[in-house]
């Protein structure tokens, strides 16, 4: 049950991100709103909007979450693959499960080292003009003669 539903919230996932799903949306409210005067405006005549859009936001928001939550378990998945792989510290994987103040103080380290980092980088950068204008050759000021 679990991969059918899987394979259908996928489908009408991506069906109901295209352009010819808003046009289809934006059909039926305008046809809904022309056959209002036919109905006199009536309650029913609210009613059958009212209870559409009701039903389809409904089942959409499960939908939407689970594709959402799908994606976001494949995306740290990949994420954490890439983490092992490279130097990247093996401290980041899994911190997705932590609590929101241990995730900031994760992030308040990253920028800390990214500031450090952008210092050094600044520092070699500085140290790199140096040596170039010292080992420039030097031209003469005198004017030609």
């Amino acid at each position: 049950m679990e991969r059918s539903f899987t394979r259908m919230a996928g489908a009408v996932a991506r069906a109901t991100g295209r352009p010819w799903a808003f046009a289809l949306c934006v059909g039926s409210v305008i046809l809904w709103a022309a056959l209002g005067p036919m109905f006199q405006y009536s309650e029913t005549w609210q009613l059958i909007i009212n209870t559409g859009t009701t039903i389809i936001t409904f089942l959409m928001v499960f939908l939407i979450q689970n594709t959402q939550n799908r994606d976001g378990a494949a995306i740290q998945a990949k994420l954490d693959e890439l983490i092992r792989a490279g130097r990247g510290k093996n401290d980041f994987i899994g911190i997705e499960h932590l609590t929101e103040a241990e995730v900031e103080e994760m992030r308040a380290l990253c920028l800390r080292a990214a500031k450090r980092n952008q210092k050094t980088e600044t520092r070699a950068k500085r140290s790199a003009g140096n040596r170039k204008k010292r080992t420039s050759p030097r031209t003469s000021r005198r004017p030609p003669t």
